[in-house]
């Protein structure tokens, strides 16, 4: 089945960016809906940006003109560019997949926006 793997996290100042990148196993990466989610401690898990097979692309409203979601089917990965980071978008961020009706989720990555 899809397995995934994050990688890209760490720590940033303020105003610093910082590229996320999710890794997929198995042969039929261009038709899954991928997104990306995200976690603050005692916090709900939120939805960051999401794209589909097509290419389309949406955001959360706290996303929007700061991260951009991609994919390269040819690497079966997806990526998060984020900009301008915020001490809010401190959270563990996790790597989701939907293929079919399978759903698979990576096991995170630590991002850390301190001064």
């Amino acid at each position: 089945q899809v397995q995934l793997v994050e990688s890209g996290g760490g720590l940033v100042q303020p105003g610093g960016s910082l590229r996320l990148s999710c890794a997929a196993s198995g042969s039929m990466f261009s038709t899954n809906l991928m997104a990306w989610y995200r976690q603050a401690p005692g916090n709900q898990r939120e939805l960051v940006a999401v794209i589909d097979s097509g290419g389309s692309t949406n955001y959360a409203d706290s996303a929007k003109g700061r991260f951009t979601i991609s994919r390269d089917n040819a690497k079966n990965t997806v990526y998060l560019q984020m900009n301008s980071l915020k001490p809010e978008d401190t959270a563990v961020y996790y790597c989701y997949s939907k293929l079919f009706w399978k759903e698979t989720w990576g096991q995170g990555t630590q991002v850390t926006v301190s001064s």
